[in-house]
């Protein structure tokens, strides 16, 4: 019945586009964070191509007034899905204009509040639907040039689509004008609320580069946002189409949905990219900043016409991004993210039975087979022919919606490549053709050592540890390095330890980190050297090292304690909560164990962001540290807006739930609890 409804939706919509063909509009909204609701007048000009008798607009749970067409009330209707404009539409220009409120589910977000100075709004459109707190179309097929006029409190910025036109404060509130002047699909619609320091550089084409961050994290801007200018001077020449939008900004926001999303010259991304120097080692924006940034031309100026054809925006995306990153990190590291990713997709085309070209295919294939895709393209049609294809791709549907079929219109007008056999190996199957991959891995010689190493991967150590141990001492790239240690994760450690220590001499901090995580029973013999780990300048290394060490030598936990007692780590507080859940569980460490669980308990709070309460649970639960706050803010984890915290929070639960002591104490905190929070647990006790 959904696909019913779905066919049906979209046929209507179709017969819409083509008797009505909207143009612009013009949004005047105002903002309320205490009870989250926005309010505001909105005016659309379209033009009318034939006869029609009612006109639709996407507006979810919406209330409407003062609906005009220029100038006169009209008769109109809602469903809570759309509004419906009833009137005999002529042929010819025309403008509506309506004021709207609503109270939106979901897509715009409400994140902390103004009374404990943290407040963040911010929308997620795309798979969530604009029309959640602006009527607008859910098809991206109706593109229209969107300008904003926004009010808000002047203590904060307000951030969205297109040019800054104007800025005016008024007493307490700040009215932004922003303008765009080409059209784009309602998803791509973006609004960002928040207290942000802004940083600004100049691209070579001249396009404003404008760096956002919260002004506590301002010491972190420069990690964060590394290489950004470089990666857009780069994608401008490799793509051979100048950026087509008039601005481009970045900002971080807590409590995202996503890595990030490409809102057309407006890119919003998860606060766990915020780094500094050493967190840059782990959580490098970079790939991620170049993949929203290539979506600003796959997705925004040309965006699929259906599901169907989405890795025309996703796999261009993952392909360009990982062309940008060999400009900065060289050809060894292109070739081994491109390793990884074969690997990946040939494990799981055991289960996937889904092509790229289905609505239904996963992530991994829309991602990064569909970047596989293009890359044995490239090498197909050679690099002067792919570059020709894309230029004159780009141009001629320039913000409009495209199909894999017209992708491989342009290929035709400049190769002969066998465009039915690549569709069918490449999109139409779900199989992975690793022979076609590796053959364009072994171009590489560092990539003809990985699948060296990979062969041996069955071999007993004996017939390979001569090799294993000159590839250590070698000068190859360090991702073959770390393969070979993760292949010695289950060999004796009498038969391996001189390998281990040749993969700490590398000095290398990914090839450091894979013994890190790999030998996780640490050899008394072996102390000494493991313990070098707790120096490295990885938090990620130093998470393993400091749990693994204090797991392994009992009498050593005080010493270990004392050492790291000052780690924070990533903006999760990675460090800090391992440490407490540590120190708290180390009966001879010090006396302020009340103090230290206090601080545990409080990053599992509302305080924080989902990723630090999550970790901040997980030792909790672990190390069997629950009372009733910790069950009320596990509770609370259930009625969070990102779907991986809440899912965590429910199976959690259902876990606890089998202890009849906390079963009890479950049902005695209930009364307690809001009433979203009331209904979630009392879900969960009836099942």
């Amino acid at each position: 019945m959904k696909y019913l409804f779905l066919f049906l939706y979209t046929f209507a919509f179709a017969q819409q586009t083509k008797s009505v063909d909207f143009k612009t509009v013009s949004g005047n909204i105002t903002i309320n964070p205490n009870n989250k609701s926005i309010s505001g007048d909105v005016i659309y000009t379209f033009e009318v191509l034939k006869a029609i008798d009612t006109i639709k607009i996407d507006a979810q749970n919406m209330t409407f007034t003062e609906v005009k067409l220029k100038g006169k009330k009209i008769s109109f209707t809602t469903n809570g899905k759309k509004l419906f404009l009833i009137y005999p539409f002529q042929k010819g220009k025309n403008s509506i204009q309506f004021s709207y409120e609503a109270k939106p589910k979901q897509t715009l977000y409400f994140v902390g509040s103004e009374n404990t100075d943290n407040l963040e709004i911010w929308t997620q459109g795309q798979g969530k639907y604009t029309s959640h707190w602006f009527p607008s179309f859910d098809d991206v097929n109706e593109k229209v040039i969107f300008n904003m006029d926004i009010v808000f409190n002047s203590k904060y910025q307000v951030l969205s689509n297109g040019v800054l036109k104007n800025k005016i404060a008024d007493q307490n509130a700040t009215h932004w004008s922003y303008e765009m002047k080409k059209p784009m699909s309602s998803y791509l619609l973006v609004l960002a609320i928040g207290k942000f320091d802004e940083s600004t550089r100049k691209a070579k084409s001249g396009i404003p580069l404008e760096m956002y961050i919260n002004p506590k994290d301002i010491a972190k801007q420069e990690p964060t946002y590394r290489y950004s200018k470089e990666m857009f001077d780069y994608l401008e020449k490799e793509i051979g189409v100048k950026y087509p939008w008039e601005i481009y900004r970045q900002v971080p926001v807590s409590e995202f949905l996503y890595a990030g999303m490409e809102n057309t010259s407006t890119t919003l991304f998860m606060t766990r990219y915020v780094v500094d120097d050493v967190g840059f080692e782990d959580r490098s924006y970079t790939n991620v900043n170049a993949h929203e940034l290539a979506h600003q031309w796959f997705g925004d100026l040309v965006t699929a016409e259906s599901g169907k054809d989405h890795w025309l925006q996703e796999g261009f995306a993952t392909y360009y991004a990982l062309l940008a990153e060999k400009e900065i990190y060289g050809e060894d590291y292109f070739y081994s993210k491109l390793y990884e990713s074969s690997m990946q997709l040939k494990q799981a085309s055991k289960t996937d039975t889904i092509p790229v070209l289905n609505t239904k295919a996963s992530s991994l294939s829309f991602y990064q087979k569909g970047a596989w895709a293009l890359h044995v393209l490239r090498e197909g049609i050679g690099e002067k022919a792919f570059k020709k294809t894309v230029k004159n791709y780009l141009k001629k549907y320039a913000y409009q919606n495209v199909t894999t079929q017209n992708f491989f219109d342009e290929i035709k007008k400049v190769s002969n490549y066998d465009l039915v056999n690549f569709s069918k190996v490449w999109l139409e199957s779900s199989t992975f053709n690793s022979e076609i991959a590796n053959g364009l891995l072994a171009k590489n010689k560092t990539m003809q050592v990985q699948l060296e190493v990979t062969k041996l991967r069955n071999k007993p150590l004996a017939d390979k540890f001569a090799f294993f141990e000159k590839t250590l001492q070698s000068d190859v790239y360090s991702s073959v390095k770390a393969s070979i240690v993760g292949q010695l994760m289950k060999e004796k450690f009498e038969d391996k330890k001189q390998l281990l220590r040749l993969a700490l001499q590398t000095q290398n901090v990914q090839v450091r980190q894979a013994v890190a995580s790999t030998l996780q029973k640490i050899p008394e013999e072996f102390r000494a050297d493991y313990e070098t780990l707790l120096d490295d300048k990885s938090y990620q290394t130093q998470e393993f090292a400091l749990y693994y060490l204090w797991n392994s030598f009992e009498n050593k936990r005080t010493q270990y304690l004392e050492k790291t007692k000052d780690w924070i780590g990533f903006n999760d507080f990675n460090l800090r909560i391992l440490w407490l859940s540590l120190a708290f569980s180390t009966p001879e460490y010090a006396a302020n164990k009340e103090t230290y669980l206090q601080e545990l308990v409080n990053y599992s709070s509302t305080n924080y962001e989902a990723t630090t309460r999550q970790n901040a649970l997980e030792y909790l639960i672990n190390f069997d540290v629950i009372n009733e706050v910790v069950l009320k803010n596990l509770v609370n984890a259930t009625i969070h807006h990102m779907w991986q915290f809440s899912k965590f929070g429910r199976e959690n639960i259902r876990i606890l739930l089998k202890n009849p002591e906390i079963r009890s104490a479950f049902q005695t905190i209930l009364p307690s609890l809001n009433e979203k929070e009331q209904f979630q647990l009392d879900r969960l006790l009836k099942e």
